[in-house]
């Protein structure tokens, strides 16, 4: 219960900074540039790929604080952080400077993530 009062707004507040802030209201052109990176991707798609995708993580920060369905929350939340991950890791590997960092960083995350779930 305390595990939940205390991650839901931490867990909320990370999606919105990676979503709200960085892919919709002033998008990170390094995430813009790994969206791009995937194989396929059409000239001048990615920038509004990634805005859905910041779309996407707003709305799970809402659900999040919501508090309900938790279980399914958190099983969106990892499937959606596994598949950025992986996305990132074999198609921008180059652009990812830190790839040790992000997976730990992501691993403390989804910790978080399912204390909440």
């Amino acid at each position: 219960m305390i595990a939940r009062t205390i991650f839901r707004p931490v867990v909320a507040a990370v999606w919105l900074q990676q979503g709200t802030w960085k892919k919709v209201l002033i998008p990170d052109a390094h995430h813009v540039e790994i969206v791009a990176a995937v194989p396929g991707m059409p000239t001048g798609v990615a920038p509004a790929l990634t805005k859905v995708l910041g779309v996407v993580e707003t709305g799970l920060a809402l659900w999040v604080l919501s508090g309900r369905r938790r279980r399914l929350a958190a099983i969106t939340q990892t499937a959606l952080l596994l598949g950025m991950n992986a996305g990132g890791l074999v198609f921008a590997r180059g652009l990812l400077a830190r790839r040790r960092r992000m997976v730990l960083r992501n691993t403390a995350f989804l910790a978080c993530v399912w204390s909440v779930g």
